[in-house]
């Protein structure tokens, strides 16, 4: 039976997702971007081909997206990360008609039609205040394990005001609120509302209407969640295992190598993305 890769290598992480020819998933892997982000990817897709007892010989097609597609060697062809994304969650849910991803680095919001093309989307990649970059960096920061903010930010019952989005004076402001005794969970929280309101702004702005789903690292974070959901008023789902929509949705193209070209943006947009 042949096998599918799909390699989202991200600007901080690069993910694999193995399927097979009905589009079940057989292995994902996950491994840090690192200053090498071509070998990650070769480490990921080893690292999924070992989980799904496969042999790279077993794989007919690999799809590559994200920020370092054009770098991982192993792909016979490359997929615009909106493009993948919008593949992979419209996979997992068809009635889905918006995503709000944030990840590593960047942020996205895509608009999907009944088919699931893509109709218009919005994307954040000059700076990485409100991404997953500057949760870690704050994490860091107050000596917080990052899988533990979202839980504890919940638990606030004064949120801190965090009025940079910068992440180098946001860092600043925290340690000066720290300094100040305020409590962990009310700075967390501030910190989670920062980034909600970035995201939700980005949502605002590509028209963002439900059924809508949370996708990348940062929709692990069950504060940010919740804080997005509230300031665009519409429920937010998020999917099992929120980092891979890109990958699984490369790997769905690396499986339709009969299928004509996948769906298309503009030509301004695929240059954007």
């Amino acid at each position: 039976m042949p096998l599918f890769a799909g390699i989202d290598a991200g600007s901080t992480t690069a993910k694999v997702v193995l399927i097979d020819d009905a589009g079940a998933v057989v292995a994902r892997s996950i491994r840090p971007g690192g200053a090498n982000l071509a070998a990650a990817a070769g480490a990921a897709l080893r690292d999924a081909l070992s989980a799904g007892g496969a042999e790279r010989d077993d794989v007919a097609g690999i799809v590559a997206t994200g920020y370092g597609r054009n770098a991982v060697a192993e792909a016979d062809r490359t997929v615009t990360e909106i493009t993948c994304h919008a593949r992979g969650i419209f996979h997992l849910d068809p009635t889905v008609r918006g995503v709000i991803d944030i990840g590593g680095q960047d942020s996205k919001a895509i608009v999907l039609d009944p088919s699931g093309n893509v109709v218009r989307f919005e994307m954040n990649d000059k700076c990485a205040a409100g991404t997953g970059r500057f949760l870690e960096v704050m994490a860091r920061t107050l000596e917080v394990p990052l899988e533990d903010m979202g839980r504890l930010a919940l638990e606030s019952r004064d949120p801190a005001v965090i009025s940079s989005t910068c992440t180098v004076f946001a860092e600043s402001e925290v340690v000066s609120l720290a300094a100040q005794g305020r409590a962990v969970e009310d700075i967390l929280a501030g910190l989670c509302r920062a980034v909600a309101v970035r995201a939700a702004g980005l949502a605002g702005r590509a028209r963002i209407q439900p059924p809508a789903v949370m996708t990348g690292g940062v929709a692990r974070n069950a504060a940010v969640v919740a804080m997005v959901a509230e300031k665009l008023n519409i429920p937010l789902t998020v999917p099992p295992e929120p980092q891979f929509s890109g990958a699984l949705g490369a790997a769905l193209f690396a499986r339709d190598t009969a299928v004509p070209q996948p769906p298309r943006v503009s030509r301004a947009q695929e240059i954007s993305s």
